[in-house]
């Protein structure tokens, strides 16, 4: 199993080698001189030759790559040109608001996802199963951002049951260990963060985790049905082992590799899906960073945020691979 993890995360170099590339030269192929989108109009040449001197634009677009790798592969992708700060440290704030949200999401999306889809295909061509399908299917044709808009005017603003945006309340802090909210207000026992920060994350996670709910419900039930089937399934009942014992035990393991394939997967889309949703609902996460920063022309922070979410996409991968000889006894990676 080591040599396996060991050879995995060498194989994972060359795939981020390949994203920062993109990423680098896809930055700079934007039309457009970032010294003078920085100075404006009252910008001279010698105060933009200055300014492209200290960010080192003035040198080959190669050595710029060379200088943005080496500082990438110890966490430094420099300063950012819009609020001047280390582009680390923004990433970093806004970090624990994404995982926060992405977690939340695919927490209601496998929960959920696998309720509905056992049990639609415990009772397939039922009522039940066809109005799982349904929603099924109207989960996986609604895009984000129209979900988001739709819960935000219901249940923020015709019903007001819940906050509009935002990760907490108007004026109400906490102190920050993980950067996580929720866990920080547990970990101090701040129980109105806790509450503040709950009631903020069902609308923003709801519609994050729909589509990937209504996948998982989908793979669940197909993969659940052709279990149920097989031969050891018919001799637990014939032993008779108690019905949920056989879902639960002999049918849904077995038919959890390819979910949890789908899982690691959904995770890399809800964080690509975070960008769309927390513009939606003003949360202050990766997102929201990265469309801010585009807009600015602020690549030293685009680029950390694409190479930290391509990192979190592979590790998400190979966490899966992982899992595999947990759940199936006869997989072995040596």
């Amino acid at each position: 199993m080591l040599k396996y993890v060991a050879r995995r995360l060498g194989q994972l170099v060359p795939v981020l080698l390949g994203v920062s590339i993109l990423v680098f030269f896809g930055m700079h192929l934007i039309p457009g001189d970032v010294a003078q989108l920085l100075l404006g109009d009252k910008g001279t040449e010698a105060d933009l030759a200055r300014l492209r001197h200290q960010l080192g634009l003035d040198q080959p677009v190669p050595v710029q790559y060379l200088r943005f790798l080496g500082g990438a592969l110890v966490g430094d992708f420099g300063v950012s040109l819009r609020t001047r700060q280390s582009a680390i440290w923004e990433i970093g704030q806004a970090l624990p608001a994404t995982i926060e949200l992405s977690l939340a999401a695919l927490l209601l999306a496998v929960v959920f996802g696998l309720a509905i889809g056992v049990l639609a295909a415990r009772r397939p061509h039922s009522v039940v199963d066809t109005a799982a399908m349904v929603g099924v299917l109207v989960g996986v044709s609604m895009p984000v951002f129209w979900t988001g808009i739709l819960l935000l005017l219901v249940f923020g603003g015709i019903l007001g049951w819940l906050p509009l945006g935002g990760i907490l309340d108007g004026g109400m802090m906490f102190h920050r260990i993980t950067g996580l909210s929720l866990v920080d207000g547990l970990l101090t026992g701040n129980g109105p963060v806790v509450q503040s920060t709950l009631r903020h994350l069902i609308l923003p996670a709801v519609a994050l985790g729909a589509t990937a709910m209504a996948t998982i419900a989908r793979m669940t039930r197909s993969t659940m049905l052709e279990v149920l089937h097989l031969d050891y399934v018919r001799t637990a009942r014939a032993k008779g082992v108690v019905e949920r014992r056989v879902v639960s035990h002999h049918a849904l393991r077995n038919a959890l590799l390819p979910i949890v394939t789908l899982v690691g997967l959904q995770l890399g889309l809800l964080l690509s899906g975070a960008v769309l949703t927390e513009t939606i609902f003003a949360i202050p996460g990766l997102g929201r960073l990265a469309i801010t920063s585009v807009l600015a022309r602020d690549y030293p922070v685009v680029q950390g945020v694409v190479m930290i979410a391509a990192g979190i996409f592979v590790l998400a991968n190979l966490l899966v691979d992982i899992l595999y000889a947990y759940l199936d006894p006869r997989i072995r990676y040596d």
